[in-house]
């Protein structure tokens, strides 16, 4: 099986998004995304609703855009010390039914192998090394084909936290503690080129990869609308 490779450093959430939402909508390839950073930006899920998860006060304040993705999953400040990862890929690729914990298991299996972290577990739906989350998923699911996209923390701002609210709803090990007590960076474990490096060598090992190869042409009003919202 052949799967395209695309490397990004430091390109907007956005425009990575719209990359996502063109190869899911409009291709039939398999595709692994895999941006290094990007500038500082909110990123909510389809259904949630600014005033419950974001601090707009603030990010209005520090003029922060607030961008609502065309999936699902939660809140998130992403960064230049973000590492975002993105598998688009045909039903047929796989023997697993296109269920969302199918596919969350999957994708771990495949991180914890790739970037050979042994404290790698999944925890409700997120990454987590033991019970601190280093990653959220969110995830889009059609008929033959879905996408599942990954946002990593190698390493945070503490005030960037700020941002975010306590969500409304929250997985069972988080318990009810703050940002700072429930997550963890990766860059004690490994460098971001090293995480790169690992993950490019796994799906390499795995399938028959082509890496960086011309993106196909997708009109614009062929994706959905994103939100995007410069407070």
């Amino acid at each position: 099986m052949t799967v395209n490779i695309l490397t990004f450093y430091n390109l907007n959430i956005l425009e990575q998004l719209r990359i996502e939402e063109g190869l899911l909508r409009t291709d039939r390839e398999n595709w692994v995304l895999i941006n290094i950073g990007s500038p500082k930006a909110i990123v909510m899920g389809i259904s949630s609703k600014p005033e419950e998860v974001v601090n707009l006060p603030l990010a209005l304040k520090d003029n922060l855009p607030l961008i609502q993705r065309f999936s699902g999953g939660g809140t998130v400040i992403v960064d230049e010390n973000t590492l975002f990862v993105t598998f688009i890929f045909q039903k047929e690729a796989h023997n697993f039914d296109l269920h969302p914990k199918a596919i969350l298991e999957w994708a771990g299996s495949l991180f914890k192998k790739g970037l050979n972290l042994p404290e790698f577990s999944i925890q409700g739906n997120d990454f987590a090394l033991q019970n601190r989350k280093i990653g959220g998923n969110a995830q889009y699911i059609k008929k033959d084909r879905f996408l599942h996209h990954t946002s990593f923390l190698w390493d945070f701002t503490p005030s960037n936290m700020s941002y975010l609210l306590h969500p409304p709803k929250e997985p069972a090990y988080r318990q009810g503690r703050p940002h700072l007590d429930f997550i963890t960076p990766l860059s004690p474990h490994l460098s971001k080129i090293e995480f790169e490096k690992r993950l490019i060598t796994s799906l390499s090992s795995t399938y028959t990869t082509i890496l960086n190869p011309q993106v196909p042409y997708f009109p614009e009003h062929r994706i959905s609308t994103i939100l995007f919202t410069e407070l």
